[in-house]
């Protein structure tokens, strides 16, 4: 089969010390006219030894040169289950650079703000009806921030009871920074075994009145819908505890099913994962967190209201949990995120997340059958297979590398923890059928290869820049500055 992306001219590239002439600079400027300034000492730094000397051509090449090792959504199909790497519109790049968007000073007073202010109103109650919340906050920087948001309202609605409690129970197919949030917010983790899917008889034999909640993701990280997830909320809600979803997986639900109906109390949206924005390196994140009624006074302040004067940022709310984030968050990723909303609608969000579902479950019947599938319930958006059935000792570690000498990104490998050898495949509904195809005719030769030639997964990548690294050592022994040797 054709190989994508692994032929042609492949840069090598030094390092920009290696590249330094004495005397060389990238700029040529005119003789002084005014006076010169001396800056105060303390504002000039040291000369820094043996930096380097380039001229403009030199830099231009060597980062365009390293920009070519790059891998992203607009280079080829990013199949990192759980991540959801879908293609981020250029109409949305386009909006967010408007100069009244991207020009607005977050201390611009709000009477001249009204523009920025009307939009954040405007994404929140966007995000609200596709949720099923009552109200949202914009502010935490990303998932994980958002999720503690959550987590701290959480508390504060306990305290405010009269009792914070002690106990957060995490399913084991959560997202992993479940138990690292409970923990931060001063609860003890108290892990629950699962079969794929949660049960509501489980979590009743766990749920007492030290349990201040429970953090579940829906669907979970297999790519599987919790269908118990109404009776487990009444569950936990008749005890006088509360239920925090992962939203990291909404990509499977939008304007199919709402979190906020299924009886969930607090939730963050990941903008980067549902509402195409970029991820990653490409960011700065976003993650907004959506709350039942009962938990709407203690969102982070200023919350973003509007009223006869127009829209405001409201700061006198006594049971907040105060300011997560300088300033209302990250305006440019909420900007991106409404242009998407806005050009889908209603309509095409859920035709989103339904072209999202076909694409996981059209790779899963082209690879189930070649490749252990380790839970027959109906995949969502991702399907986790595992590397149980590969021949000639490989594993999937050989399986990943060996896929980027076909030009693809691996899928997310060894997650979730409750599959031995995991392979977790998300498409994204961006994704067209002929990518599909040639994804799962690589993912089914090298299944061949395994069988036939397993030295060539153990040695992988082949046809790589750099082969194979010793992963282990990277991370112990991690080189992260230049030193002259």
């Amino acid at each position: 089969m054709m190989m994508v992306g692994t032929s042609g001219l492949v840069l090598n590239e030094k390092l920009m010390f290696e590249h330094s002439d004495p005397g060389r600079k990238g700029y040529s400027l005119p003789p002084l006219d005014v006076p010169q300034a001396a800056l105060p000492a303390q504002l000039v730094r040291d000369e820094v030894a043996g930096f380097p000397e380039l001229s403009e051509v030199d830099v231009v090449r060597h980062f365009t040169r390293l920009s070519t090792w790059n891998y992203g959504v607009d280079s080829g199909f990013y199949p990192l289950g759980s991540c959801t790497m879908k293609y981020n519109p250029k109409i949305n790049e386009t909006v967010a650079r408007l100069p009244g968007l991207s020009g607005v000073h977050p201390a611009t007073p709000e009477h001249l703000s009204q523009g920025a202010l009307k939009l954040m109103f405007d994404l929140q109650t966007a995000l609200a009806e596709i949720s099923g919340f009552s109200a949202i906050t914009l502010q935490p920087a990303a998932g994980a921030h958002g999720e503690l948001a959550g987590m701290l309202m959480v508390r504060a609605w306990h305290e405010a009871q009269g009792n914070p409690r002690t106990k957060v129970l995490i399913p084991d197919t959560a997202h992993g920074t479940n138990p690292a949030t409970a923990a931060l917010c001063g609860y003890d983790v108290v892990p629950i075994a699962s079969d794929g899917v949660l049960s509501a008889q489980t979590v009743a034999e766990y749920m007492d009145d030290e349990v201040a909640a429970l953090m579940v993701t829906n669907p979970n990280t297999l790519g599987l819908f919790e269908s118990e997830i109404r009776e487990i909320c009444d569950i936990v809600h008749a005890k006088g505890g509360l239920v925090y979803c992962d939203g990291a997986n909404l990509n499977a639900l939008m304007g199919i099913a709402r979190p906020g109906d299924m009886g969930i109390d607090v939730m963050h949206f990941n903008l980067h994962k549902t509402f195409s924005t970029p991820h990653g390196g490409g960011g700065p994140g976003s993650g907004p967190v959506g709350v039942s009624e009962a938990l709407a006074p203690f969102l982070p302040v200023p919350v973003v209201t509007s009223g006869a004067s127009g829209y405001q940022l409201h700061h006198d709310r006594p049971q907040s949990i105060g300011r997560m984030r300088s300033f209302f968050g990250n305006f440019g990723i909420m900007v991106r995120a409404f242009a998407y909303i806005r050009t889908l609608g209603a309509s095409g969000l859920r035709h989103a997340s339904e072209m999202a579902v076909l694409n996981a479950n059209y790779v899963r019947a082209k690879l189930e059958g070649t490749f252990h599938l380790p839970y027959q319930n109906r995949s969502l958006h991702e399907v986790v297979f595992s590397d149980r059935d590969l021949a000639g000792d490989c594993h999937t570690l050989d399986l990943a590398k060996r896929l980027i000498d076909y030009g693809y990104h691996p899928p997310t490998v060894y997650f979730p923890l409750v599959v031995k050898g995991a392979i977790m495949i998300e498409p994204t509904e961006t994704e067209s059928q002929e990518t599909l195809d040639e994804f799962c005719e690589a993912m089914l030769a090298i299944a061949g290869e395994a069988r036939d030639n397993p030295e060539l997964l153990h040695a992988a990548p082949v046809r790589t820049r750099i082969r194979r690294l010793d992963e282990t050592a990277a991370a112990r022994k991690p080189r992260l500055k230049w030193e002259e040797q």
